[in-house]
């Protein structure tokens, strides 16, 4: 894993896990990260992880309406 030391202003405020999971949340919304993968780079299990992700305006699940359209036809092919 890559080490990575950023200067953030003093008049932010920003705890060091407050940047952990602003980037970790960000990096899941866009995809490049599982969520374990962003839960563990916060810090975080993935339970408290998913529970924080509103805080940061995350959606939890994102999918794109086409893959969801796929899914629902997809479903009601096996469905009884």
């Amino acid at each position: 894993m890559k080490t990575l030391n950023i200067d953030i202003p003093d008049t932010l405020g920003l705890s060091d896990i407050e940047v952990k999971m602003a980037l970790a949340s960000k990096l899941y919304e866009t995809g490049r990260l599982s969520l374990g993968q962003a839960a563990s780079l916060a810090g975080y299990s993935k339970q408290t992880f998913m529970e924080l992700l509103a805080d940061y305006g995350v959606a939890l699940i994102n999918h794109d309406p086409d893959e969801l359209d796929d899914d629902i036809k997809n479903a009601e092919k096996y469905s009884l």
